[in-house]
């Protein structure tokens, strides 16, 4: 009998970590810090202060409101949002102790949630069921758990795993709501491992497991040599990951000056699933529209944040009604190892922000001033979050960051 899949992924955890690997982490550090910059304003004021107090649960239910936050392809799921408010949120002072822990949180949390099939994606959202374990198997490294005790958190944490998808009809704030869950669970069972609270080792595949629960056929764990968060992709836009290869589509024409409607989206199916949407009413829908997201790119703008607002929504309705979109099943037979569209003539495989195509320093800070801006922040701010997580080592300093721009 082989050993439970909880126990196995713990082992991993102990591989050496390089600096090349905190490095990469760094990166996502400061990408997860510039959404939570421009998502500063979009939470109720009362919300803020009276049921989540403190900084790291503001910028736990911030970082993903943008929907700009980093996404890994096959998990379907984006790690930034749950593990760094985690890692921030234990008490460590050494940034190289937070790294640490995050690179345990990124590797357990897409771990887990690459093995989640078509039938859990249909239904679950995956950032909150594999986020109880990455927010757990952070908080444990932060802990300093042996491994049993990791392997009781993760159980514990994912015992209680859910999330389910309906909030995506309707214009609610339930998707952070699951990103905090993610991170106060994960913490607390961490935490209360460390006491003893055991947990089943065989949560994950066990006869009435996670699997058997909220999967049809659930896929194989993998534990390759290196550590995951390089798989994970950067977002460069503003909009829902699956209209991202659109956009990229579409920005490569608008360069070569052959962006001419009428315009025809082909991309894969779950991309038509959550962003077939013609007539996007809200900020959200328009996030999560093909139509919106060419027309944007078609009027000459660059799919940021102010792209999506309602008068941009008003203004561009004559060139969504110009876009059709279709599901291309060779693009779907990629899928999820790779995210493409065609637009019109234009097929690209990948697109910019995956590790085939990589984004550099760079791009990240210029994001992080981009997002800063539209929080309402000046362009030192920005500077000081880039000191603060590409060349520091003070997560307390980071903290006190955070409470100046959401306290």
């Amino acid at each position: 009998m082989s050993e439970p899949l909880l126990v196995q992924l713990v082992r991993t955890l102990a591989r050496p970590i390089a600096e090349s690997d905190r490095a990469r982490a760094r990166l996502h550090l400061l990408d997860w810090l510039a959404c939570v910059a421009g998502a500063r304003g979009s939470l109720p004021r009362h919300l803020q202060s009276l049921m989540v107090p403190g900084e790291v649960g503001r910028a736990a239910l911030a970082g993903n409101m943008l929907e700009m936050d980093d996404v890994h392809r096959a998990g379907r799921l984006h790690p930034g949002p749950v593990i760094w408010p985690t890692a921030l949120g234990c008490g460590a002072d050494g940034l190289d102790r937070v790294l640490n822990a995050a690179l345990h949180g990124y590797e357990a949390m897409v771990a887990v949630g690459e093995t989640l099939d078509d039938h859990h994606y249909a239904r679950w959202h995956p950032t909150a069921t594999a986020g109880l374990f990455g927010a757990a198997a952070t908080a444990a490294a932060l802990f300093h758990l042996e491994p049993g005790q990791t392997v009781s958190a993760l159980a514990n944490a994912g015992s209680v795993a859910g999330g389910l998808w309906h909030m995506r009809h309707d214009h609610v704030l339930t998707k952070q709501w699951h990103v905090l869950h993610a991170v106060r669970t994960g913490h607390d069972a961490a935490y209360m491992a460390a006491d003893g609270l055991t947990g089943p080792a065989a949560l994950l595949e066990g006869p009435q497991g996670l699997y058997a629960g909220l999967c049809a056929a659930p896929g194989a764990m993998a534990f390759p040599q290196t550590w995951r968060i390089h798989e994970v992709s950067f977002k460069p836009w503003a909009a829902c990951r699956h209209a991202h290869p659109a956009i990229d589509c579409a920005l490569e024409l608008r360069a070569r000056g052959e962006l001419k409607a009428p315009f025809r989206v082909e991309t894969y199916a779950d991309a038509l699933t959550f962003c077939d949407r013609p007539d996007p009413a809200t900020e959200t829908e328009a996030k999560f529209s093909l139509q919106h997201a060419v027309a944007v790119i078609a009027s000459g703008r660059d799919a940021a944040p102010d792209d999506f607002t309602p008068a941009v929504i008003a203004e561009l309705a004559p060139l969504r009604a110009q876009v059709a979109v279709a599901e291309d099943a060779a693009i779907t037979a990629r899928y999820p190892a790779h995210f493409g569209a065609r637009v019109n003539s234009l097929e690209l495989i990948d697109t910019r922000g995956d590790p085939e195509r990589p984004v550099d320093e760079a791009t990240i800070r210029a994001k992080m001033h981009m997002l800063a801006a539209w929080g309402g922040l000046p362009p030192e701010q920005a500077e000081r979050a880039c000191a603060l997580a590409l060349e520091g080592d003070d997560a307390a300093a980071i903290i006190d960051l955070l409470e100046e721009w959401l306290g």
